[in-house]
């Protein structure tokens, strides 16, 4: 299974904003930092807020903060969101599998995104940004066009 792009974003500015304790970088800086298009960031910075992981301020002084839900939020929970309710494999549409009326792969395939999912949902954000990622990620913030 790989994640869409904006799953993995998500989760990226997520760590990113947990290991941010001193400063509140703006999306444009935190796309910059993750060498993402800042029309991406912004529309993952959106649903991140919407969802009230995130908090997003405009203007001077502004910029982003994790919420205290952000911090706790569940990895799992979180990739749930952004990868949606979808099956594995496409099985219907405009062209429907002929095997769709008597195959058990569909049903194993669901079984086994959700187990996926299900060893995420103890994992929260605060988790993976413990040693020694959340160093890591002090250094990328830090980096060329970073304040």
């Amino acid at each position: 299974m790989r994640l869409l792009r904006s799953t993995d974003l998500a989760l990226r500015v997520l760590m990113r904003l947990a290991v941010a304790t001193d400063a509140t970088p703006t999306t444009r800086q935190v796309a910059a930092d993750m060498d993402v298009p800042y029309t991406h960031a912004a529309k993952v910075v959106a649903e991140l807020q919407h969802l009230g992981l995130v908090d997003a301020r405009r203007g001077r002084g502004g910029g982003l903060t994790l919420t205290e839900k952000g911090r706790a939020a569940s990895v799992g929970a979180v990739v749930r969101v952004f990868e949606g309710d979808g099956d594995v494999v496409e099985c219907e549409g405009a062209a429907p599998c002929p095997l769709r009326s008597g195959c058990r792969l569909r049903g194993a395939l669901r079984r086994a995104q959700e187990a996926f999912f299900a060893s995420l949902d103890p994992v929260t954000v605060a988790e993976i940004v413990a040693e020694p990622t959340g160093p890591l990620l002090l250094g990328i913030s830090r980096g060329p066009g970073s304040v």
